[in-house]
């Protein structure tokens, strides 16, 4: 970014930064003691107990900061969170408060100096507020009346097209399904959501190959597994209670492989805080091998794989040829790997792939767990193929303890897809949605994510309406990001909190502050709960149980039902009126929509939710024009990195869930009390003329003609495998190429992205 964009990150004091040794273990006393200083310290003692010892429970609400699922309720500990969901809970059960008073004293130009750290920090947002045209400063509005301006909006819109309708994973089923009821009643699949931006590769390759774009291991599978894969994915920081399920396995004598660029504590060691070998014990040890790959490395790893699995005839020839198609190309396409090209593409010696091999082959049911490192590459869709080759090979899916397992990240990103929030909605989705509304839904295609952002760029779309989130820092090349809101004439964000996407704006802005999961809804009709799907398709409720925030929340139903009666009047086939007022209508309208939702109302209530039919995990059928799996075949691609020149890979801190940070505590990395880092091999930084400490500038080096650059960045000599580095996103996110997507999902390649460092002047 040029010194014009630096409002885009804020300005930042890493004056306390401090780096240790990173940690050979996850969770253990620390968890607990970090937890509750957090918790305490937002929320009070007496607003911790009660909003904790409901949190995951079954008569309680579902924790937002990631989508794992819950044990059966009488597994279920009574303190069911890890650090970062108790993290998540302060962060929206705070006392501190954003009111008129806040935006009256601190104007946007001021704001927009704040880091994102101290934004969030500032509490729950209390009232509709609104920037006019010309405005430095946000200012109170009526329900009524905000609703009305973005009727107005898009009532004076050419075409239905040029509105775009954003949603984070935090929507709930209710509230995600009536958004995409407004947004097809109006006329437009313009349903973009952060899928776009984390899973979609894992979609694409999921629905290609076995017909349905979801994992297919239940949390029992897990606990049976004999062998764990995991795959680009650090559940120490990304979903914690994920270590309580891997300690059980391996406690009944699952092995794991760990494949990963960075050797995370979450994957070696996990002391568990439940029990008392966790406190003042040695913990479980983890992984049985762990393979430090080089960044898009997998696609050759997998393989690889594949090629000594057949060459060993490790292969189960009754479920192949019972179940698949494209079996005899794919062995002859492994057949031809060239050991060479593996070995640079990975990093990794020939001994060490041919262990992970011969794992799997002596493995008789064996999980794949994945995450954002293997689905934000160019080949990020071929390489998770590769991953499902496997397990076709080996007859792992449809069988006890074996299968796939994409680990979502927000707490309902993959039930807002069911519901239908999906710029490429199916045919048969849109079917049952227009005999059970009487209305003839848009069939064309709209804007993805990076598509949508091209069409405020080109003055396509001028609306653009967020159900949750901080799209301008969850999006990739964030000074275009910005240029494309800021050329719309009215941005809407629903939001619980504030954040920087509230102060990069169209000409007109509105903030609707809405009702957080921890917190009651209640309606004409009597009090609500909403319902959730978390990674393993099972469908539960969720009720809040704390007091709202402010008088003037409404929820993201009421908010979502409140604009379509303003666009609509008395125009619209639905009762948008009954829909706010009684959510079990909305639940009706699912249970006619989506198929799998039969009895939803007396089904959900159970403790236990319900699961959702998975075709290759129930009965090993797969609904592909074919009726078979698929065998795919992909070249391997290798990335060309020019002297001088690494490859970045950005990530998360362990303070942080997505773009919200909750702190600056890198804990397991040893990074302590800042964000501007970049982590490096030792043996680069000499090639380089660097040492450890220094100040640098991170620069993009994606040929456009745009300059893409972070400033003041403190080098971190850390283990990384040698032509690699690793830092925080938002802050880097700038160096993410718009044009740089995943061949196929047209995911952003955040993973993949070719910079060099220069020092700091």
């Amino acid at each position: 970014m040029g010194a014009d964009d630096s409002r885009l990150l804020g300005s930042a004091d890493e004056s306390e930064l401090e780096v240790e040794d990173p940690h050979d273990h996850a969770a253990g006393l620390k968890a607990v003691t970090v937890a509750m200083q957090r918790a305490v310290g937002q929320m009070g003692p007496v607003r911790t107990a009660r909003a904790l010892l409901r949190l995951n429970q079954a008569d309680g609400f579902d924790c937002m900061s990631c989508a794992w699922p819950d044990p059966d309720p009488e597994h279920r500990h009574r303190a069911e969170f890890c650090e970062n969901g108790a993290k998540a809970v302060a962060e929206e059960a705070t006392k501190a408060r954003v009111t008129p008073d806040f935006f009256a004293r601190n104007s946007i130009s001021d704001l927009l100096e704040q880091t994102d750290h101290w934004l969030g920090q500032q509490g729950r947002l209390t009232h509709p507020m609104v920037k006019w045209p010309d405005s430095d400063h946000y200012q109170p509005i009526g329900w009524d009346e905000a609703f009305m301006l973005v009727g107005d909006h898009l009532g004076a819109l050419g075409s239905p097209d040029e509105a775009l309708f954003y949603t984070s994973g935090r929507a709930s089923n209710e509230a995600a399904f009536a958004y995409q009821l407004f947004a097809r009643e109006l006329g437009t699949n313009n349903l973009p959501d952060c899928s776009n931006m984390c899973h979609e590769s894992s979609g694409v390759a999921l629905i290609d190959t076995i017909g349905i774009g979801k994992g297919s291991v239940s949390l029992e599978d897990l606990y049976r597994a004999d062998l764990i894969v995991l795959a680009g994915q650090n559940p120490g920081t990304n979903h914690p209670r994920m270590l309580s399920a891997l300690e059980i396995a391996k406690r009944r004598g699952a092995k794991i492989i760990s494949i990963n660029p960075l050797r995370e504590a979450g994957l070696v060691n996990f002391r568990n805080p439940q029990y008392p070998r966790g406190v003042v014990g040695k913990g479980t040890d983890l992984t049985d091998l762990h393979l430090q790959i080089r960044l898009n490395g997998d696609l050759a790893l997998f393989q690889a794989i594949g090629s000594l699995l057949v060459e060993w005839g490790a292969v189960d020839h009754d479920f192949v040829s019972a179940h698949t198609e494209g079996f005899d190309a794919w062995r002859a396409h492994v057949a031809g790997v060239e050991w060479e090209q593996v070995v640079a593409a990975t990093g990794l010696t020939r001994d060490q792939i041919t262990e992970a091999a011969r794992m799997i082959a002596d493995s008789d049911a064996t999980i794949y767990c994945w995450a954002m490192g293997l689905t934000q590459h160019r080949n990020a869709v071929a390489t998770i193929k590769e991953v499902v080759n496997l397990a076709l090979a080996r007859g792992d899916i449809g069988k006890p303890g074996a299968g796939l397992c994409p680990v979502r990240g927000h707490s309902n990103v993959q039930g807002d897809r069911t519901m239908g929030i999906w710029e490429k909605p199916p045919a048969a989705f849109l079917d049952a949605l227009a005999d059970a509304y009487g209305f003839e839904p848009p069939r064309h295609h709209g804007y993805d994510t990076v598509e949508c952002i091209h069409a405020m760029l080109e003055g396509k779309a001028s609306v653009f309406v967020a159900l949750g989130g901080n799209f301008l820092h969850a999006a990739p090349d964030t000074a275009l990001t910005a240029a494309a809101l800021e050329k719309t004439a009215l941005t809407v964000q629903i939001s619980t909190k504030l954040n920087r996407s509230h102060l990069i704006t169209g000409r007109t802005a509105l903030i609707l502050p809405t009702l957080g999961r921890t917190e009651r809804d209640e309606q004409v009709g009597g009090p609500q709960f909403v319902t959730v799907e978390d990674s393993m398709s099972v469908v539960h409720a969720s009720r809040g149980r704390l007091d709202p925030a402010s008088e003037h929340l409404r929820s993201e139903v009421a908010i979502v039902t409140g604009i379509a009666e303003a666009a609509f009047g008395a125009d619209s086939v639905v009762d948008w009126a009954a829909l706010r007022s009684d959510y079990r209508l909305i639940r009706e309208g699912i249970e006619r929509v989506v198929p799998g939702f039969e009895d939803y109302e007396q089904r959900v209530v159970q403790r236990t939710g319900f699961v959702l039919p998975h075709p290759p995990r129930d009965s090993r059928s797969f609904t592909t024009p074919s009726g078979k799996a698929h065998f795919t075949a992909s070249a391997i691609e290798t990335l060309e990195v020019p002297p001088g020149h690494l490859v970045l890979q950005t990530l998360r801190s362990h303070d942080q869930f997505n773009t919200t940070v909750y702190g600056l505590s890198d804990r397991y990395r040893g990074i302590e009390g800042g964000r501007l880092v970049v982590m490096v091999n030792r043996r680069d930084l000499e090639a380089m003329g660097l040492q450890d400490g220094d100040r640098v500038d991170i620069v993009g080096c994606w040929d456009d003609g745009r300059d893409r650059r972070v400033r003041d960045f403190r080098v971190v000599e850390y283990d990384t495998p040698v032509g690699t580095a690793a830092a925080y996103y938002p802050e880097t996110n700038p160096l993410v190429p718009l044009g740089s997507a995943a061949v196929g999902s047209n995911t952003p390649t955040s993973k993949s992205v070719l910079v060099r460092l220069e020092p700091t002047r």
